[in-house]
């Protein structure tokens, strides 16, 4: 597999922030020791994710909801100085005879296409839609492979068959190898795999516990939060689940919940879930209380992260300067991360607009910024020079 590069960009780090009511740049050093924020950018709207295209390290996406104007995509070419809205951004087409039909809700990720595709991108909407641009994201087109699969709304059940929020498409893995194969996450819905570019899909899901159906056996009907395929290891994949932490070794195509080795007075249930870039072993979860009626709080009000350096065979806890107690918050799906530094750094965005990070993968915390509104996402990137 090719190697990694550590330690040998020019440019500016940052953390990309996307909250409740605006987008922030959280600017650092090379030393990762003081911190800037810079924002914030369309204040009042709510952005969902914002990420930066790391094929060009200038062009980023905004996925935003702007009040009565609804959802959208900004787009900026010069590292944010300048925003535009695109010209068409993702929206199901209008089939029924009054001219009216499915209607995106908000668009809930975006994700930079393959290293030899430059210029194209993918978003996923809520209800589960998938669209993709082939012009830096100014125009969108709906993938029809699966927007328009007969099987799409039994995958993802009827329009009030949803959770808190309204479900949707929020991960979106490419293989490395091959710009066709292509993996998905769907709350709910379950994983889904192409490997002819989107042209058609095929469920995933096998040995996951599928908490919405009375099968155990289901192909679908599942309920992933966050889907990750190392980059370095593509055939390795790790979801975090409404039913637990999994990982799976893509030739055996099954399943495995390696959160069960999670201690039983903290569970494994959460929403983030963070790879080492290097090692396809190590692996980061932030959980929280999935009990009675989900909480969705840090478990006992003691915010920790947890990881694993064996692929979920044994866990341990990594709390040193987070709140000992009273720390009732928790950690949405997009918005816990990792650098690329050595030694690596991790970064984690609360519901309570705190942004936590650690240089030494985990072991030491110190908080970086406060008093956000309530963060949805976060990426670590480096803007090129």
């Amino acid at each position: 597999m090719p190697k990694s590069k550590t330690g040998t960009h020019d440019g500016k780090m940052a953390l990309l922030v996307g909250t409740r009511k605006g987008a922030f740049f959280l600017r650092t050093s090379r030393a990762r020791d003081k911190w800037k924020l810079d924002g914030p950018f369309f204040l009042g709207s709510i952005v969902h994710h914002l990420i930066l295209d790391p094929r060009d390290g200038k062009t980023l996406l905004m996925a935003a909801s702007t009040g009565h104007l609804g959802p959208t995509i900004f787009r900026s070419s010069d590292q944010g100085r300048t925003w535009k809205e695109a010209a068409q951004p993702p929206a199901f087409p209008k089939v029924n005879g009054d001219g009216k039909g499915e209607a995106v809700s908000y668009t809930f990720s975006l994700w930079a296409g393959h290293v030899d595709e430059p210029g194209v991108f993918y978003a996923g909407t809520s209800p589960a839609g998938l669209f993709r641009s082939e012009d830096g994201g100014a125009t969108w087109e709906g993938v029809a492979g699966f927007n328009e699969h007969p099987m799409r709304r039994t995958w993802i059940g009827p329009p009030d068959f949803a959770p808190p929020g309204g479900g949707g498409l929020h991960s979106l893995q490419i293989d490395p190898r091959d710009y066709k194969h292509i993996y998905m996450g769907l709350s709910v819905g379950g994983v889904f795999e192409t490997t002819d570019h989107g042209q058609t899909w095929t469920p995933l899901n096998k040995g996951q516990a599928a908490d919405f159906m009375p099968d155990p056996d289901a192909e679908f009907g599942h309920d992933p939060h966050s889907l990750r395929l190392h980059p370095l290891y593509p055939d390795t994949l790790y979801q975090q689940n409404h039913t637990g932490i999994y990982r799976m070794d893509r030739e055996d195509g099954k399943w495995e919940r390696i959160g069960l080795n999670m201690p039983s007075k903290v569970g494994d249930i959460g929403f983030a879930i963070v790879l080492h870039p290097r090692d396809p072993q190590k692996v980061w979860v932030f959980p929280m209380d999935g009990t009675d009626v989900w909480p969705r709080t840090s478990p006992h009000g003691k915010p920790a992260v947890y990881g694993t350096s064996d692929g979920g065979k044994t866990w341990e806890s990594f709390r040193k300067g987070l709140p000992p107690r009273h720390g009732y918050f928790s950690v949405k799906r997009h918005a816990m991360v990792s650098d690329r530094e050595d030694p690596l750094g991790l970064y984690f965005g609360t519901t309570g607009g705190q942004i936590w990070g650690s240089t030494d993968e985990g072991k030491r915390w110190r908080k970086l910024s406060d008093y956000l509104p309530e963060i949805y996402s976060l990426e670590a990137v480096v803007f090129a020079p």
